[in-house]
């Protein structure tokens, strides 16, 4: 039988939840990074750098969008975005594509072999998680697969 909750008044309430959210974050952070890290590799393994392969996915996802809309995006300098844009294309993974109702802007399109590379990429990163799910008991895999929807929820860029 579990022991009764404290009876905390309101002020008393919102530091206890307060300590329970950070002692929360505080746990997940390093599992969450290292697991991240480990992707990470995963995709220079295939030899694609991470950010390559964030970018071929945002592109995957969003065909026809502009260097400055795929800048703005992931929070980078237009500058620096249209450098690692060149590279794209000159690796060719993405196109730039005119748009057809103005020509003087282009968007960006994933290419066949940019579509290879990213598969490659999902295909060693699943490998690699697969592998270590696996491993865990049913119990843990039943508890991820509980906390899949909420990791995301955490993921998304809005305030």
């Amino acid at each position: 039988m579990k022991p009764a909750a404290p009876n905390l008044s309101m002020d008393q309430a919102a530091p206890a939840a307060a300590t329970g959210i950070l002692e929360l974050a505080d746990a997940l952070r390093p599992a969450l990074l290292r697991a991240s890290r480990a992707l990470r590799r995963e995709a220079q393994r295939a030899g694609v750098s991470a950010l390559d392969a964030q970018l071929l996915g945002v592109v995957k996802k969003n065909p026809g969008i502009g260097v400055c809309a795929l800048a703005d995006r992931e929070q980078m300098s237009r500058a620096s975005m249209s450098g690692h844009v060149k590279r794209l294309t000159q690796a060719g993974w993405v196109a730039r594509a005119h748009g057809d109702d103005d020509r003087r802007r282009s968007g960006l399109a994933l290419t066949a072999r940019g579509a290879k590379a990213l598969d490659a990429i999902r295909r060693r990163r699943n490998d690699w998680l697969a592998a270590r799910l696996a491993r865990l008991a049913p119990a843990d895999r039943e508890a991820l697969a509980r906390a899949a929807d909420p990791l995301m929820l955490l993921a998304e860029d809005r305030p």
